[in-house]
């Protein structure tokens, strides 16, 4: 699985994650550090990636759309270091990759973690 960091996520983030085993990137790394929500979403429609962001833009961009993919983790805690980012995408991915690999929204709180399918279907 190919995780995209978003803009407001800790650039180190994606150093450490690549550490673990994980392929990962980050928006500066990819030309995208100041990219538009919509084109960060079809870069990684188009490459693959599931995107890692603290905006709640990418899920309603998604939902309204009707779209498939790309799945996208919403982290909601404000102040997460690298580390904690990293803790929080294995996590996820480790709970929800079937999921993610199928397109997903997935939102992670505090002790808890919401993963809707998409299309999201209203």
């Amino acid at each position: 699985m190919k995780i995209l960091l978003d803009q407001g996520v800790p650039r180190s983030a994606a150093a450490l994650l690549r550490a673990a085993g994980i392929d990962a990137v980050h928006t500066a790394e990819v030309g995208l550090a100041t990219a538009t929500d919509e084109r960060i979403l079809a870069f990684a429609e188009t490459e693959g990636y599931v995107v890692v962001t603290l905006d709640a833009d990418f899920h309603a961009l998604l939902a309204l759309a009707g779209a498939r993919s790309p799945s996208v983790i919403r982290i909601r805690q404000a102040r997460l270091g690298a580390a904690a980012v990293v803790t929080i995408v294995q996590s996820v991915v480790q709970q929800a990759s079937a999921e993610l690999e199928q397109g997903a929204l997935v939102t992670v709180q505090a002790g808890r973690v919401r993963v809707r399918r998409l299309p999201i279907i209203r």
